[in-house]
């Protein structure tokens, strides 16, 4: 792959006409004369022998640390302010998907207790303490009630979280934020 200086000559011309606003000190320092071989008369008069890397004086080569695998590191980072939108965000979808599985749950437990006839005997109860033979729960108004419930609890809890996190950035520019200690570790693939 390696090529004669005559050969390497009209490449380092098309590099400079690449690159027009190179210095005429930064071409003069690149460009090395052409180095030929002490002539070889071995029988082979008239002949040039190719230049060789022989006659160059060797460089002291050390060799480069084999890569294994680093120890950890271990970062610090502080936080120092929490977005609110972002936080907004994030507490909205949190408290939206718990009030989903709480009341889903709810309704699984409700059918669940009507297929055993709990739900029967709470209403018989219910109805000899108030002395009415025809109470009822109403299946459909007590799933609406739910619903608005877990509404409004969501509504409360996200107000809270954002409350919370800008008291976290007030706090945080007094006295600094929390510091975390992270641990980087490469990556099993990667080297």
């Amino acid at each position: 792959m390696s090529a004669s200086p005559e050969e390497m000559e009209p490449r380092r011309a098309r590099s400079a006409q690449v690159n027009p606003m190179q210095s005429e000190s930064q071409t003069r320092t690149t460009r090395r004369p052409p180095t030929t071989a002490p002539p070889d008369d071995g029988g082979r008069a008239g002949t040039e022998a190719p230049a060789s890397r022989a006659t160059r004086p060797a460089r002291a080569r050390t060799a480069a640390p084999s890569p294994g695998p680093r120890a950890p590191r271990r970062v610090r980072h502080t936080i120092k302010k929490v977005d609110l939108w972002s936080a907004l965000k994030i507490s909205l979808c949190f408290y939206v998907c718990e009030m989903a599985v709480i009341i889903t749950a709810i309704a699984f437990l409700w059918v669940v207790a009507d297929a055993f006839g709990v739900i029967g005997s709470v209403e018989k109860f219910i109805g000899d303490l108030l002395s009415s033979k025809d109470f009822k729960f109403l299946s459909a108004a007590m799933l609406r009630g739910t619903i608005l419930v877990g509404l409004v609890l969501v509504a409360i809890q996200v107000v809270a979280t954002i409350l919370a996190c800008a008291f976290y950035n007030l706090f945080a520019e007094l006295f600094g934020g929390v510091e975390v200690t992270v641990i980087q570790e490469d990556a099993p693939g990667k080297r």
